[in-house]
């Protein structure tokens, strides 16, 4: 998803090194304290080498590597600073990405010698110092590699090159006074010549000579010397017949001798620079080449023999005038010398090199055809193309990578980077006050340098980074603004040309400056500063931090948003965010109010966390604070919107490794992505979506960059630019990440993940059919279906469903058996269409389960396509089945059948996963969850379930599956539960091999039917414990002395850890409340108490079953924060009205008010949309229900539906939450009127006085709209209700309607509660005069 784009490692300074491997070329160059290791072909950076990983002493000593060696044969690498010398080495040379650099060895000389130049070949070093030239000798030592003195030299001036002949036998160097190159003998350090240049000598190289035999190509015996002098001339130095030591000069090559004369007299003054294209590397390219399949005949193909068959040595010149000379010299390895040929080969007026190089290497490409020319400085990479090159093509040498140009202070550490707010410039804070500003441009999202400076205290970067000028806060600047000191400063988008710059002073004073631009007649544009605010923020409590708000998204500007500018936090935890009070939306447009220069906060989060030691706040209002902890640190992320609903925590996450960085970014969808920046790694962290069977968490790592396998520095900071590029700053080095190149683009940007995870879901995705089907939009479901299986079978893209259609309610149950009667009907008329062959049936669904199966559809994990397939399956069924089973069996149906998929494919990976990704977990689960059970128990289909719960269990449910499909807790009839509880009895008998009564007897024992238990306990003759228990359960139980028998034994088992058959033994006692105390305490299982109670007691409401219900289910409810149980509970021990304000009032407020001792309260969990769905179904049930739901204000429930509306949204159904927020029914406000009280009678029905003031209250004279739909209501009220949560309003006080926009508000509205309260009381008077009966009188039938 992200990928390493663009390096920013500092440019070299000096020559170049390199080494062949059998893969590729590695190109090294010192930059500041580190060893850069590139691939020569494109740049690539592969390792990064630091001095101090050698010598950690010198971390923080801000020393630069001064020269480096590399050994070719040894594959070593030697660097020096000062006095040191460090030492690498590379273990394998196969393949180079799982190649090591390890530290191999290290040499320190005394400190009076600095150390200028080194060369390193086959074991020796030869070092030269500020005093003179030493050579060193590679030994073992204790099977440890150490450098031992060879010789020493003592010299007047220091070399600048050293350079070892192939023979070893000879070193020649070079200094800065003397024109001349001095050669030494490597075996006693003798000077044996000194060869003098007319100019300095810039580069001295060695060349290897050719052999005259084929079966050695090279010869390292014959000295072979080429040297270039500051007038860009080469000269060809190797010794005669008669001499073979004395090297003698037999060419120069200089720009008269390489260009036209013409052309020489015309550049008398050009300059230019000449370089030696290594004559090896030009022999292998070109024997590839030649073994390619070509044409022998060819003109090319000719040239290329030629130079390959004479053993030409090539000159390539640069001029300044940007033309490249070609030129060779024939004959180097014959004998006599006077065969020697100087010629040209060509030239070139078309130049791909930026500037004249200082340095220019040949290359070789192992695995291409081609070689590499490298040049600095800047630092450039051409593929060369020896066949089109010769032929004079543009394609010969072609640019494929460039750093950019060197400045000084490239090589100091990174401090910090700041940007500006839409992430397009950029400034980088280096150590000691300089730095420089960049620009993010969008062609290849990359940096380009716009300037530097040498010294600031703070910095803000404006107009994208691309002006030239630098805006500091000093008073010298003719542009200035005196302020007091400041802790921070950044930028704010605005409406002008500039962005808004805010301080924060020591006091966490705010100060606003602006930036203005002027043009004047005549003159170019200025830039003025002025201060436009100083003030603080309006909080009673000093705040402990003031930190910026991530502006990254304020890019996508809306009109009906405001984004936040700031972000406080206090000692408490509490965070708080402002806007500035002069940001107005007028007429769409954001303006600027200089009248008013406050701040106005929009919300508050208490998070409780202290001391907060990091924090950043995203422009979508999501926060990150890290805390120190007794065990690392802990991240936690927030959501702005804390509501009684709510806390706003999110996500947290301990860490064992310090937190660094953090950084937000967002995509265009308004979806957040936070940078976590450690040591040596960052991880990127973005919202996942909910799920409604998965409890996963709400943010997960999606990416993971990990910069220690290449580079040892640690990491700075890191930072989000624009287009989700990342910037990481590790040392005194810049790494860039960001997508791929749209030419490699193969996998998924990370903006393409982040919309995938949390984005708006298809509407063929399970979760949206899933949600359409609760929420009774089957005809949907099947429209989506029939789409589908078009899309899939005709290869098309897929078509979605008009918004439209989310809108509109399926038929009612009487309207579609008409429809299936009219249908019916038709049959009879004569012949007819079908035209179900077009739309939703059983062949259709049939064939598009098959094309599933074989091949699933893209971006769906395992468990998501099973889950698609079960639920076509299931619609189809439904549509079947419509007329038998109502919506609230429907709901449980699919949450079963979604439950046994999840558990078949807990093993299954579950998505597949890019590289760096990391999914969330999907585990095995016990249970259905008492959401899905609590459908089935509100479900007048429930013989069908329990049917279909049988089938799911092959017919043979035992105790372990009626718990997980909680039968028990769902089964309403007593009769059904009886007969049920026989039936696992006996499967639990039956289940295995062996027939165990001891597994049956608590279900028998509850059911009373001890002589069956007896009668199975007379089969059982392999158990120890037959004669024992058909003597004991011969007795009869019914008297009191073999009840306390039973009691002992009861407890005896309990002391043996049998505690189910210690209970089976308490109902046989006759103790229902102790069998059901060890079901609950020693067993952890309420949901055998409650069957056994029931069964026992047959009844839903014995004495036992109600004690379960108060001291054990309704604790633990509260407990987890699990409203469904806790309205199952009230709703099964007649508190209705409980049941209903359960699903929306706070869990504090009712356990405040509650009978029974409620300790702990756990975590309120709103995230489930089908909280909103029972809720609606159950307010109007009952009369109870009713007055349970005339208890919770208008506020609050608008409040609860906006939460539901979230959740929808964060689970990908944005269209659902959409259609919940405009199709909820609310009791319409209206004008209450209020009676003025008649003296004597306080309850007289003449007409009341109206005092004008409307007033929220609901209305008095008529049910609810929820009431009013119901055709019957069931009269329940015998169980008085507990007083409402919040207290009524003052009667004598009144309130107006608000005309501003509509937001989610935690102060109560408790008005409409007067006229809940009253609506419900005129309906309960009407019900009771409906209810009331007369007394029966024999007399009225006048016997």
């Amino acid at each position: 998803m992200l990928d390493l784009r663009q390096t920013y490692l500092g440019s070299p300074f000096s020559s170049l090194h390199h080494l062949v491997l059998p893969q590729e070329t590695l190109l090294l160059y010192p930059s500041a304290d580190a060893v850069v290791i590139l691939n020569a072909r494109n740049l690539a950076l592969l390792r990064v080498l630091a001095f101090w990983e050698v010598f950690p002493g010198s971390t923080y000593a801000s020393e630069n590597i001064s020269c480096i060696s590399v050994d070719s044969g040894m594959k070593l690498i030697v660097a020096a600073v000062n006095h040191r010398i460090a030492t690498w080495s590379l273990s394998g040379v196969q393949n180079v990405q799982n190649d090591t650099w390890r530290i191999h060895s290290s040499l320190v000389i005394p400190r009076k010698y600095t150390i200028t130049t080194l060369d390193s070949k086959s074991g020796l070093l030869a070092v030269g110092t500020n005093r003179g030239l030493s050579v060193y000798t590679l030994i073992l030592e204790d099977n440890l590699p150490t450098w031992f003195l060879k010789w020493t030299v003592s010299l007047k001036t220091p070399p600048l090159l050293v350079r070892f002949a192939p023979s070893l036998m000879y070193i020649a160097t070079t200094n800065k006074i003397d024109n001349a190159v001095s050669l030494y003998s490597t075996t006693t350090g003798r000077q044996i010549q000194l060869i003098p240049h007319p100019r300095p000598v810039v580069n001295v190289s060695w060349r290897h000579s050719q052999a005259s035999t084929p079966d050695m190509r090279f010869s390292s015996d014959d000295l072979i010397l080429y040297t270039i002098t500051s007038d860009s001339t080469l000269r060809i130095y190797f010794p005669v017949l008669d001499s073979p030591q004395y090297l003698q000069l037999h060419a120069a090559i200089d720009l008269y001798s390489s260009t036209s004369p013409s052309l020489a007299t015309a550049s008398v003054r050009t300059s230019s620079a000449v370089f030696w294209l290594d004559r090896q590397v030009i022999s292998q390219t070109l024997e590839k080449l030649l073994n390619q399949d070509s044409d022998p005949d060819d003109v090319k193909t000719r040239t290329l023999r030629d130079i390959q068959e004479e053993g030409w040595d090539l000159f390539l010149r640069v001029i300044e005038d940007g033309s490249l000379v070609l030129t060779a010299v024939a004959n180097i390895d014959r004998r006599p010398p006077t065969l020697l040929k100087h010629f040209t080969i060509q030239q070139s007026w078309r130049s791909p090199l930026p500037r004249i190089p200082s340095h220019l290497y040949a290359l070789p490409n192992p695995s291409h055809p081609t070689a590499s020319l490298v040049s600095t400085s800047p630092l450039c990479s051409f593929e060369l193309d020896l066949i089109n090159f010769f032929d004079d093509q543009p394609t010969g040498l072609r640019l494929t990578a460039q750093f950019l140009d060197r400045i000084s202070a490239e090589e100091s550490e990174i401090s910090r980077f700041v940007r500006t707010p839409e992430g397009q410039g950029l400034g980088v804070i280096r150590k000691g006050g300089g730095g420089e500003t960049w620009s993010h441009g969008p062609a290849e999202a990359m940096l380009t340098r716009s300037a530097s400076w040498s010294a600031a205290d703070r910095v803000v970067v404006l107009d994208h980074g691309t002006s030239e000028s630098t805006l500091t806060l000093h008073t010298s600047p003719p542009t200035s603004v005196s302020v007091p000191h400041l802790t921070s400063l950044f930028t704010t988008p605005s409406n002008n040309s500039h962005d808004s710059i805010l301080g924060i002073t020591d006091d966490l004073a705010i100060i606003h400056l602006t930036v203005n631009t002027k043009v004047e007649d005549g003159h170019s544009p200025s830039v003025t500063l002025s201060l436009h605010s100083h003030n603080h923020l309006p909080l009673d409590v000093h705040p402990w931090l003031i930190l910026p708000v991530d502006p990254m998204a304020w890019g996508m500007k809306n009109e009906w948003v405001e984004h936040d500018a700031l972000l406080s936090i206090s000692e408490e935890g509490e965070l708080a965010f402002w806007i500035p009070e002069d940001r107005q939306v007028i007429n769409g447009l954001s303006t600027l109010n200089s009248g008013h220069s406050g701040w106005r906060c929009t919300g508050k989060v208490k998070t409780g966390r202290r001391p907060i030691r990091k924090a950043r706040c995203s422009s979508a209002k999501k926060t990150a604070l890290v805390t120190p902890c007794t065990s690392g640190e802990e991240l936690t992320i927030w959501d702005s919107k804390e509501s009684e609903f709510a806390s706003g925590l999110e996500f947290s996450r301990m860490y064992s490794q310090p937190i660094n960085d953090l950084d937000w970014t967002s995509t265009p969808d308004m979806q957040s992505i936070l940078a976590v920046g450690f040591l040596h790694h960052v991880e990127l962290l973005c919202q996942q979506r909910m799920t409604y069977f998965d409890e996963g968490p709400g943010w997960s790592i999606c990416w993971k960059i990990n910069i220690g396998s290449f580079t040892p520095y640690p990491i700075n900071d890191s930072i989000w630019l624009a287009d989700s590029s990342l910037l990481i700053g590790a040392g005194h080095q810049m790494l860039l990440y960001g997508p791929p190149k749209s030419s490699e683009r193969k996998a998924e940007s990370l903006f393409e993940y982040v919309a995938r995870q949390n984005g708006p879901l298809p509407d063929y995705h399970p979760q949206m059919l899933l949600q359409c089907l609760l929420w009774e939009k089957i005809e949907l479901v099947k429209e989506i279906i029939v789409n589908l299986a078009k899309d899939i079978q005709s290869l098309k893209s897929w078509r979605s469903v008009p918004v439209e259609r989310f809108f509109s309610k399926d038929q009612s149950v009487s309207e579609c058996k008409i429809a299936h009667k009219k249908r019916y009907t038709m049959l009879f008329d004569g012949p007819q269409e079908d035209d179900e062959e077009d739309g939703f049936c059983r062949p259709l669904v049939t064939e598009l389960i098959e094309r599933l199966e074989s091949r699933p559809l893209p971006h769906l994990t395992p468990n998501e396509s099973a889950s698609l397939i079960v639920l076509i399956q299931t619609t189809l069924e439904i549509d079947e089945q419509r007329r038998s089973l109502d919506s609230n069996g429907l709901r449980y149906l699919i949450s079963m059948r979604s439950f046994y998929i999840v558990n078949r494919r807990a093993s299954t990976p579950t998505s597949p996963q890019s590289s760096g990704a990391i999914p969330r977990n999907t585990g095995r689960r016990e249970r259905l969850r008492y959401r899905d059970m609590i459908w089935a128990f509100h479900s007048e289909s429930q013989e069908l379930l329990l049917g279909a719960s049988s089938a799911a269990c092959n017919g043979k449910i035992c105790w372990s599956d009626a718990r997980a499909l909680g039968i028990s807790i769902w089964l309403n009839s007593i009769e059904s539960m009886k007969s049920q509880m026989e039936v696992i009895a006996r499967n639990e008998y039956m289940a295995g091999d062996v027939r165990d009564p001891t597994v049956c007897s608590l279900f028998y024992f509850a059911l009373g039917k001890t002589k069956l238990v007896h009668g199975l306990w007379r089969q059982a003759a392999w158990h120890k414990e037959q004669n024992v228990m058909l003597k004991f359960l011969s007795n009869d139980f019914t008297q009191p002395r073999w009840r306390t028998a039973a009691l002992k034994n009861a407890f005896a088992l309990l002391s043996k850890q049998r505690f189910e058959y210690a209970a089976a033994f308490f109902l046989l006692g006759g103790s229902l409340k102790d069998a059901v105390n060890v079901c609950i305490k020693q067993l952890h299982d309420f949901q055998l108490a409650i069957a056994i109670a029931r069964v026992a007691e047959q009844s839903n409401e014995g004495p036992v079953l109600c004690s379960i219900l108060n001291n054990t289910v309704l604790p633990t409810a509260f407990r987890e924060g699990n409203r469904w149980l806790a309205s199952w509970a009230f709703w099964l021990l007649h508190r209705r009205d409980l049941g209903v304000r359960i699903l929306v009032t706070p869990l504090q407020d009712l356990a405040s008010i509650l009978d029974i001792s409620v300790k702990d309260i756990g975590e309120p969990h709103y995230d489930d949309p089908s909280l909103a769905l029972l809720f609606s179904q159950l307010r109007s049930k009952t009369l109870q229900a009713a007055k349970g739901n005339s208890e919770i204000s208008g506020r609050l429930e608008f409040n609860f539906v906006l939460q539901i509306a979230r959740v929808f949204c964060r689970m990908g159904c944005h269209i659902l939450a959409l259609d919940l927020v405009r199709s909820w029914s609310f009791d319409r406000p209206t004008a209450l009127p209020r009676p003025a009280p008649r003296n004597g009678d306080q309850n007289s029905s003449s007409s009341p006085n109206y005092n004008g003031v409307a007033t929220t209250h609901r209305s008095t004279y008529s049910l609810a709209p929820s009431l009013r739909r119901q055709s019957s209501i069931m009269i329940d009220m015998d169980i008085p209700s507990i007083p409402p949560t919040r207290a009524v309003s003052p009667e004598g006080k009144t309130r107006s309607l608000k005309t501003s926009s509509i937001q989610e508000e935690h102060a109560p509205d408790e008005g409409d509660l007067v006229a809940k309260k009253a609506g419900l009381g005129s309906l309960m008077k009407s019900a009771k005069q409906v209810a009331q009966v007369p007394d029966f009188d024999m007399g009225a039938f006048n016997f």
